[in-house]
């Protein structure tokens, strides 16, 4: 897709990821991306790497400790694990999204829910990562965008209901060349989608 204006914004990608689908993109440094929760309560599974070489990926302990919360929203920082900014949080209308429950799989759900499954985030991720000559291996703990992850005083979590509206968006700002790796995640089993999963819009502007 070519470049085009929109609002004052050059839009570089603008695309609506079906429920349950996969998509990545690459962003050159100051690009922004903007995913939306179109209808609201989808969450959305987000990994990054670094676009150069040598390869350096998101790191969710590095991200939890820098940024000093179990959460992410506006203000946050992504970090790799070489300890670089990947990528900061400059807009979020949901106020906060999971660092903690990582991504569904098919054997994971069969434990939890005693269900047969062939489709999940980590089959999503697999899938999409091959299109970057990047295997397995590289899945690591990820963000969730829109889900909601409680935790209490004695550590106790779940995954619960999520807060997001039809509408609601987070911006992150590239602060390098990354590669940018999303499950719209197709869980049917607990909130994560609402227990109906639906598409999310993502675009790429600067």
């Amino acid at each position: 897709m070519g470049k085009f204006e929109l609002k004052g914004k050059t839009i570089v990608r603008l695309e609506t990821v079906e429920a349950k689908g996969r998509w990545s993109a690459r962003l050159d440094r100051g690009q922004k991306l903007t995913l939306v929760d179109l209808k609201g309560h989808q969450a959305i599974d987000f990994l990054c790497f670094s676009a150069t070489m040598p390869l350096d990926r998101i790191n969710l302990p590095n991200t939890v400790k820098l940024n000093k919360s179990l959460y992410i929203t506006k203000g946050s920082k992504i970090y790799s694990d070489h300890a670089q900014v990947m990528m900061s949080v400059v807009e979020d209308t949901c106020g906060f999204h999971d660092t903690l429950a990582g991504c569904c799989s098919c054997e994971i759900d069969r434990v939890r829910y005693g269900v047969e499954k062939h489709e999940s985030c980590r089959t999503n991720f697999i899938a999409e990562l091959a299109g970057w000559a990047l295997g397995p291996s590289e899945i690591v703990s990820n963000i969730n965008f829109f889900m909601r992850v409680p935790f209490d005083d004695s550590g106790k979590i779940e995954i619960a209901d999520s807060v997001s509206k039809p509408g609601d968006y987070v911006t992150l700002v590239a602060e390098m060349p990354v590669i940018v790796v999303i499950s719209n995640c197709p869980q049917t089993d607990n909130p994560a989608a609402g227990f109906a999963p639906t598409p999310v819009e993502v675009s790429i502007w600067e």
